[in-house]
C-alpha cells in the first residue's frame, strides 16, 4: 500500500529546500556509462526514478554507492550493454541508457520504455537520429542495436524532444567528427547534461539553444558534478503555499529557471520576491484566475506542472482554461480532482481544460494515475476541508523526495503510509 493521508484546510508557511532534478540526474546517469571511470555525484534525489537507475548501472555491471545525496559510478567495471523489461517498463528515461551504451560499447539492447502513462510519447526520432548516426536497429521486443563507429552529423528534429536531444548528445560525445542539433530541446536540464558531460572531457556547447555542437573526443575522464535543482519540486511547494493561502521561503532554487511558474504566480496574485537562490511567496486570501496558460517546450510553460496548477486554479476566483500541448492524454487528473468539488471541464481531445473555480473542496478518496497528478491531488488535499486520502502514492515517490516530510515542515498534516 502507498497512500498519502492529508488533513487540509491548513495554512502552511515557512522555509523548504528544493531536492536535486529528476529530470536533470537521470540523463546524468546515463552518462556515467561513457567515460569508464569514476563519476561523484552530488545533490541526487532520492526517490525511486533515481534507484532504478542505480540498478540499471549495477546490472550493466557498474560499482555504485551511495553516501545519503551523494551517489559515487564507478563504470569502468562495466561489462554489459542490455536493459531488460524490468527496468524499462517502470521508467521511460531508462531509453536514454541506449545512446551512452552506443557510444561507450558499439551496442545497446534495451526494451522499449514505459512510465506514466500520458498518451502517444514515440521514441522514432531517437531511433532516426542513432540511425542515421551510423547505429543499425533492429525492432522487436526490444530495441537490438550496433554501430561500428559512429558519426557525427547535421540532425534536425522535427520537435524540440528533450529524450531525443539527450540520447543524441549521449551518442555524440565519442563519435568520429562534428554533431550538430537543430531544434534541440532548451530545458535547463539539457544545461546540465551538458555541464556533466564536459566536465568529464566532452566538447559540447550550445545548451539551453536551440543548436547544440558536440564535437566527438577520443577519451573521457573522471568527473565530479553537482546536480541541479528540480524546478518542477520547487514550483509544486511555491503552489503548496498559493492553494492554502501560505507563505514560503524557498531554498535551493535557481529563480531563473522558474520565471514561466513565477510569472503566472504572479498573475494569480501571489507577492514573489526572489534571492540569488531563493524565492519568496505570499499568496493573497484567494487566487485570481488566468485567461489562459498554455504548455510548450522550454522556456514555454512546463508540462509537468498542467496538473498540479489546474488544481490550484480550481480554487482560483473565476474561469481559467489551460491548454495541453506536448502530451496528448495528460488528463487523469481532472476526474479525481472533480470528486474533491473541483468544476473541470475536458475537451473531446483531452487537450483543453475549462476550471470555474469553486470556492472550496472537500476531502475525498482520489487516486493518482501518474506522477504529476499526484502531486495535483496532494495540493488539492492540503486545502480541501476534511480529510483526503490520496492511493497509488507510489507515482508521486518517483519524482518528489519524501514530500511528505517537506510539507509537515510547513504545517501540514499529511502521512505516507
Amino acid at each position: 500500500m502507498s497512500e498519502y493521508h492529508i488533513q487540509g484546510k491548513i495554512r502552511l508557511a515557512g522555509e523548504v529546500s528544493a531536492s536535486g532534478s529528476k529530470n536533470a540526474v537521470l540523463p546524468i546517469f546515463a552518462a556515467c556509462i561513457l567515460n569508464g571511470s569514476k563519476n561523484v555525484l552530488h545533490n541526487c534525489p532520492q526517490i525511486q526514478d533515481t534507484m532504478i537507475s542505480i540498478q540499471i548501472l549495477e546490472h550493466l555491471g557498474c560499482t555504485v554507492t551511495t553516501e545519503g545525496n551523494t551517489v559515487i559510478v564507478d563504470s569502468s567495471t562495466a561489462n554489459n550493454w542490455h536493459v531488460p523489461d524490468e527496468f524499462t517498463r517502470q521508467m521511460r528515461s531508462s531509453v536514454l541508457f541506449m545512446g551512452s551504451l552506443i557510444g561507450r560499447f558499439g551496442k545497446a539492447d534495451v526494451s522499449f520504455p514505459g512510465g506514466c502513462e500520458l498518451g502517444s510519447r514515440p521514441i522514432d526520432m531517437h531511433i532516426k537520429a542513432l540511425g542515421a548516426m551510423g547505429t543499425d536497429i533492429q525492432t522487436g521486443d526490444m530495441l537490438q542495436c550496433s554501430a561500428e563507429k559512429l558519426q557525427g552529423l547535421r540532425i534536425h528534429l522535427s520537435f524540440p524532444s528533450v529524450g531525443a536531444t539527450e540520447n543524441i548528445m549521449l551518442a555524440a560525445v565519442l563519435a568520429e567528427g562534428e554533431t550538430t542539433i537543430l531544434n534541440a530541446a532548451r530545458e535547463p536540464e539539457i544545461v546540465d547534461l551538458q555541464g556533466f558531460l564536459n566536465s568529464m572531457g566532452a566538447k559540447v556547447i550550445g545548451a539551453g539553444s536551440d543548436t547544440i555542437l558536440i564535437k566527438g573526443v577520443k577519451k573521457l575522464h573522471e568527473a565530479e558534478y553537482t546536480v541541479m535543482p528540480d524546478r518542477i519540486v520547487a514550483a509544486t511547494y511555491l503552489l503548496a503555499a498559493a492553494i492554502t493561502e501560505g507563505e514560503i521561503n524557498l531554498k535551493n532554487v535557481r529563480p531563473s529557471d522558474m520565471i514561466p511558474v513565477t510569472a503566472k504566480l504572479t498573475e494569480m496574485g501571489c507577492q514573489i520576491s526572489e534571492g540569488a537562490n531563493s524565492i519568496k511567496l505570499l499568496a493573497p486570501p484567494r487566487l485570481k484566475s488566468i485567461s489562459k496558460l498554455e504548455t510548450r517546450p522550454h522556456p514555454g510553460f512546463p508540462t509537468d506542472l498542467q496538473a498540479p496548477f489546474v488544481a490550484t486554479l480550481a480554487l482560483a476566483d473565476g474561469t481559467s482554461v489551460v491548454e495541453e500541448n506536448v502530451f496528448s492524454s495528460r488528463c487523469g487528473h481532472a476526474p479525481e480532482l472533480t470528486r474533491m468539488g473541483a468544476d473541470i471541464m475536458v475537451t473531446q481531445d483531452s487537450r483543453n481544460f475549462v476550471i470555474r473555480g469553486v470556492e472550496s473542496f472537500k476531502g475525498a478518496t482520489v487516486e493518482a494515475t501518474d506522477l504529476r497528478c499526484g502531486a495535483a491531488l496532494i495540493l488539492a488535499g492540503l486545502a480541501a476541508e476534511g480529510k483526503t486520502i490520496v492511493k497509488e502514492g507510489y507515482h508521486v515517490s518517483r519524482g518528489y523526495e519524501h514530500i511528505e516530510v517537506d510539507l509537515r515542515g510547513l504545517g501540514a498534516d499529511i502521512l505516507h503510509l
